[in-house]
């Protein structure tokens, strides 16, 4: 089954995700747009895993969390992957919260690893996809768009409070990704 570790987002960032993504539409660029039901902070993509493998992901999930407390985060700006004139992968950043959850992350794939799943090649970076870019169609009115909205969440203070990781199946069909929650894993009050 196909799997991945995220932060559930609560439905008012969820909404205000959303309503970036309604400006950005206004560009008219071919572009995939995460359902905001869907919207969350991924800490590891796991791929395709056997059912027998859960229960060491899950205990890796467990002990990640054992010396974490809980936090707040907040968005910070809106970006794309590489950058901005180039881009494939549209995102929101993180201000505050960013550093716990990098540590987050790490302390689950080094805990991940020795469950024989394999190290990102790529450093951690804490972002919420909000969309991937198919084609070239209208890619400058996107950046111009991306560039306006660069700092839509400044001042805004929108913050959550990080207190679980979730373990998700996530299911390919025609209408886009189906993600059903298979373990919530709570961090340590602060």
């Amino acid at each position: 089954m196909r799997t991945f570790i995220a932060v559930e987002l609560p439905q008012e960032i969820k909404d205000r995700l959303a309503e970036l993504q309604a400006l950005l539409k206004k560009s008219g660029a071919d572009v995939k747009w995460a359902a905001p039901s869907n919207i969350h902070l991924t800490l590891k993509f796991l791929g395709e895993v056997d059912e027998e493998k859960l229960p060491g992901i899950i205990a890796a999930m467990e002990s990640a969390c054992e010396n974490k407390k809980t936090f707040t985060a907040t968005l910070s700006a809106c970006g794309a992957f590489p950058k901005i004139e180039f881009p494939r992968v549209i995102w929101a950043s993180l201000a505050r919260g960013d550093q716990e959850v990098k540590a987050l992350a790490q302390a689950l794939e080094e805990r991940l690893e020795r469950t024989g799943i394999p190290r990102e090649e790529r450093p951690f970076s804490s972002h919420i996809t909000i969309a991937r870019v198919r084609s070239p169609q209208n890619k400058d009115k996107l950046v111009r768009a991306l560039k306006e909205t660069e700092n839509y969440f400044s001042g805004k203070n929108l913050g959550f409070e990080v207190n679980a990781i979730t373990l998700f199946k996530s299911t390919l069909g025609p209408g886009g990704p189906d993600y059903e929650a298979l373990k919530k894993v709570s961090i340590t009050p602060a």
